[in-house]
């Protein structure tokens, strides 16, 4: 056989088997960082909350169960047998502290035993048009109707305060969750990044000394704006948020250590979203 021809052949078997196997990327959608300084702050009666769980995001089409890049999950047949033939945004989880666990029984085909420990915990439905309440309502009228026990909708609750989102937070955090997702009960559902959908994750902390004072503009003309801080691993960054009236009246002097709150870093090192906590009197 020709040696061209043969590699053809190879190349076309390939690429149709792969073909085969992928699948376009849903129109999912993503959260956004919390920020202290948005909508959400002075809503929080708005929002609905649940766990974020530290699983593998799956977009149910109505036939078949794809991960958010659009490859198919080779679930056993059993696992999804009498699903709804509805949409269905969720993520594959083992519990807490399993990722990798849940990883590799992915992996390892829809013959393996361990899918008996998976559960499809629901978050959405891409294709409803209503509000999010209305599409929660239909996810719970969805798995009473179903009765797999591999399909569960997410817990949801609320809060009535941010200090008691903060007691909620601290309260997963130390039972090994990752974090909290917060959605807006009148958002729509919306492919790509959507800013009524909020990832909350435990604030980290660090302490920087105060190098400079930026003034504001707007209703903080002639007021504190922003400080100009360096941290203990030296990287020199601004804090914008966090402060009270008086504090921007009467901003942290020059040369004192403040303390900080972020959430991560990004790949230069700088803190996200990092917000002004307290002056460090004992420095």
């Amino acid at each position: 056989m020709n040696h061209y021809f043969f590699c053809a052949l190879v190349y076309l078997f390939l690429t149709t088997s792969l073909a085969a196997q992928s699948h376009n990327k849903p129109l999912i959608q993503h959260g956004i960082s919390f920020n202290e300084q948005s909508d959400l702050v002075n809503n929080i009666q708005l929002y609905f909350i649940s766990e974020k769980l530290d699983g593998m995001r799956g977009y149910w089409d109505g036939k078949t169960l794809y991960s958010r890049q659009g490859n198919k999950i080779n679930a056993p047949a059993w696992f999804t047998k009498h699903w709804p033939k509805t949409p269905f945004d969720g993520e594959l989880w083992m519990g807490r502290n399993n990722f990798q666990r849940l990883m590799s029984c992915v992996k390892s085909g829809n013959n393996s035993n361990c899918w008996q420990s998976i559960r499809f915990y629901l978050f959405d439905m891409p294709l409803h048009q209503g509000n999010f309440q209305q599409r929660l309502s239909a996810m719970k009228q969805a798995e009473t109707q179903c009765k797999s026990p591999y399909l569960t909708v997410i817990k949801q609750f609320k809060v009535a305060s941010m200090s008691a989102l903060e007691h909620k937070l601290t309260d997963i955090t130390e039972q090994g969750g990752e974090g909290l997702m917060l959605h807006k009960s009148t958002a729509l559902y919306k492919a790509g990044r959507n800013t009524d959908l909020v990832k909350l994750k435990k604030h980290q902390d660090d302490e920087a000394i105060v190098l400079a004072h930026n003034l504001g503009k707007g209703k903080y003309h002639n007021k504190l704006g922003s400080l100009l801080v360096k941290n203990r691993q030296g990287v020199t960054f601004k804090i914008g948020s966090g402060f009270t009236v008086h504090e921007r009246n009467h901003p942290p002097e020059i040369g004192s250590t403040i303390t900080y709150k972020y959430n991560g870093t990004t790949d230069a090192g700088i803190p996200r979203f990092a917000r002004y906590w307290r002056i460090r009197k004992d420095k």
